[in-house]
């Protein structure tokens, strides 16, 4: 069999290097082309057709962001980003995955061998997801403000001809928004009657912003998000979302009380669960617990946790990802009575391994593709709580 085909874009001669000695340790791999910056990614993208790039975010001429939402248009291709660990490079790793890359690593430091190990034994996992996904055509996401990186110093302007699809909006910065208790609004919305779970992994963040963008401020429920990712990337994540949607998005603390229209993201290297305290309401517990479904966060061990709670009528999702993460559980949850259960449907998954696992299992009441899940949950939640 030939070897994969990996075109590797980074404008470090020396990044070059390691990735493309990283990639190449396995034969199924083979780097066909190097690219020093997003425009020579497109030109190559285009010309050699590769199985699957690795792209570099911050680069000169064009950026990464750039580079990646114009292969999306013209040659889709699976894509995993090089990110770095701050705060900025979380901010933009989310964006690019909004804009179709399928995953992301960790840039290689170079420096620690051990470090090197565990960002090919990454790297290698991620490329054989991304060389057997098979990418569609994508709706433009729905975005309130689109991100921009920061220029790299040195760096020249995209030609004039390109502007045409460059994102030109200031960088994302945090719109906070009064939870009901700080704004001594409407009580109620502490009075939980319906608790809505989702579960995702690669492709998640593109899925979430489809489902949660969807839903309306008022929704009668708070919603429990697992999606696997490091600790950093959940908090970015999170604001992301809040900046997209109606309903408030929030990184989980522990303690924190549920309120209606509220969505909850499980952060990086904790697990989630819900637990009903002595006062009757419900709070998020956090914990440093071993890995479920080698996860942590994990879906099942959310899930599981709503099962104790038959006194609320229990919504639950699956999304898009590898494995089988939270399959197991939302059997369970259906059997105990769940009001709704859904798997995302083949035709919209990035991949179609956690939906599939749980169509298999008849845990899901419904297989809707990425586009119908809100509409059903509003109308299951809004005929659940008559209409409130």
């Amino acid at each position: 069999m030939e070897p994969y085909r990996i075109l590797v874009v980074d404008d470090s001669v020396f990044m070059r290097k390691i990735i493309t000695d990283l990639i190449e340790e396995k034969s199924e791999f083979q780097v066909t082309a190097v690219a020093k910056n997003g425009i020579e990614a497109i030109e190559k993208a285009l010309e050699l057709k590769p199985h699957a790039i690795t792209m570099d975010i911050e680069m000169p001429v064009m950026n990464g962001l750039q580079a990646l939402e114009r292969i999306m248009e013209v040659q889709p291709t699976p894509v995993i980003m090089l990110s770095s660990l701050t705060e900025a490079g979380a901010l933009e790793t989310i964006r690019a995955l909004e804009l179709g890359a399928i995953d992301f690593i960790r840039k290689p430091s170079g420096s620690i061998s051990l470090d090197l190990y565990k960002v090919k034994l990454l790297l290698h996992e991620k490329l054989r997801i991304a060389v057997q996904t098979r990418l569609r055509a994508l709706p433009p996401v729905r975005s309130s403000r689109p991100y921009e990186i920061s220029p790299k110093p040195g760096s020249a302007p995209a030609p004039a001809a390109d502007r045409s699809w460059r994102t030109t909006a200031e960088p994302l910065v945090e719109r906070p928004r009064p939870s009901q208790e700080e704004s001594g609004g409407d009580k109620t919305a502490r009075v939980i009657r319906d608790l809505v779970a989702i579960g995702t992994s690669t492709g998640g963040p593109r899925a979430l912003q489809c489902v949660l963008s969807a839903l309306p401020a008022n929704f009668a429920a708070p919603v429990l998000i697992v999606q696997h990712m490091p600790p950093n990337f959940t908090k970015s994540l999170s604001l992301r979302l809040n900046d997209q949607c109606a309903i408030r998005v929030v990184e989980a603390e522990e303690g924190q009380i549920l309120t209606n229209g509220t969505a909850y993201v499980a952060p990086g290297g904790l697990h989630m669960t819900v637990v009903q305290s002595d006062a009757g309401d419900y709070r998020i517990a956090l914990s440093k617990s071993e890995p479920l479904s080698g996860h942590r966060p994990s879906v099942d061990k959310m899930f599981a946790s709503l099962l104790p709670l038959k006194n609320l009528s229990r919504h639950a999702v699956i999304m898009t990802g590898m494995g089988s993460d939270g399959a197991r559980t939302l059997a369970e949850l259906r059997r105990d009575g769940a009001t709704t259960t859904i798997a995302e449907s083949e035709e919209t998954c990035v991949v179609y391994g956690m939906p599939r696992v749980a169509v298999e299992n008849e845990a899901a009441m419904f297989v809707l593709p990425q586009g119908s899940i809100a509409g059903k949950l509003i109308e299951r939640v809004m005929k659940d709580s008559g209409g409130r």
